[in-house]
Formats: C-alpha cells, structure tokens, sequence
C-alpha cells in the first residue's frame, strides 16, 4: 500500500504499471488548460496496470446554471454573467467563491480518456438529476428533504445511467476507463 503524498497529478512520482485503479477525483476541474488535462490523464494512464482502471471525475458545464437557480440566484445580474461565461467558454476565472475551475460536458470527458489510450470509456452521473431538488429542499428552514424525496432522486439516477443525454442534468461526472492489455511500459 502507498501512502499518500503530495504532487502534481500532471507528473507522478510512481513507476509504470504500478496501480490496479487511479482515481483523479480532482485534477481535472482544476487544470483548465487542454494540455495539462491530457497530460494528468496520461500521468493516471502510465501508473496504472494494463487492465486497470483510471477513474475521473469532473464538474459537469450545466452544473453552476442548475445550482444558481436553485438558490433564486441566477436572475441577479453577477450570478447571471457569471453562470454564462462559464456555459459559453467552460472556465470559471476565480474571481469569487470558487477556484480557477474547468466545466465538462460527458461527451469531452470521453474524449480526453480515449485521447490518453483509455478504452472502454464511460461517464456516470454522480447525482443524478434530480440533485436540484434536493438542494432546494435543503434550503427550506426547519424542513430539509424527506426520506420520500431522497429515495426518488435516487430511484431517477439510477433510471438515467443508461440515457447519455441525461448526464447533463448531473452536477458531477465520473469517467471510467480502461487501460489496454498488452500496453506495459508504455510511456506518454
């Protein structure tokens, strides 16, 4: 087992083959720049063994448009311009609240792993899409959501995973891939 370290998921420190499973559940979303994407998915590629699995997550484009609704904020004219920058040119810039961050649609995220020689690539809904509607109730005083309202937005993302076209309703994506057999040492 290895510890934890810090570094930089665009230059690992591991040998080649060395993982059955790599989980960038972060990198992505905060590298902006194409290149430096490609070259963390490549990093999770070459650590991985032939036949594992590089698991990454992401934040979905649409997620700040149904987040802002659901706080009654999107019609103020700071959120308004904000939510559209970040559907027109995929980056939010930082400048308030969140960090310098990167918006995937799940058709890019398949991409980007078959880009780093990811087969079998497939993205997941973390929420589902119902999400908004929990978070709305959430917001209610004293009420919160109802095991009735938890249990349906459950039942809908499990009823969505098969339909692509859902995920953009999802706040947050998860693709998973594999990496190729016969592909040891390989380097980027």
């Amino acid at each position: 087992m290895c510890p934890a370290v810090v570094g930089d998921a665009r230059d690992l420190p591991e040998p080649d083959d060395t993982f059955d499973v790599v989980q960038l559940l972060g990198p992505l979303y905060h590298l902006p720049d194409p290149a430096d994407r490609q070259r963390a998915l490549a990093e999770a590629s070459r650590v991985a063994k032939p036949g594992g699995l590089v698991a990454a997550a992401a934040i979905n484009r649409y997620a700040s448009l149904f987040e802002h609704v659901t706080y009654a904020h999107l019609h103020t004219e700071r959120i308004h311009n904000s939510v559209s920058k970040i559907l027109e040119t995929a980056v939010y810039d930082g400048s308030r609240g969140f960090t310098l961050s990167y918006f995937h649609r799940a058709e890019e995220l398949v991409t980007e792993l078959g880009a780093s020689g990811l087969e079998n690539v497939r993205v997941f809904g973390i929420e589902g899409p119902a999400w908004s509607l929990v978070k709305a109730a959430e917001q209610q005083p004293g009420e919160g959501p109802t095991d009735e309202l938890i249990a349906s937005a459950m039942d809908a993302a499990r009823m969505a995973e098969p339909y692509p076209e859902l995920l953009a309703a999802s706040s947050h994506l998860l693709a998973v891939g594999t990496v190729p057999v016969g592909s040891a040492g390989r380097r980027p």
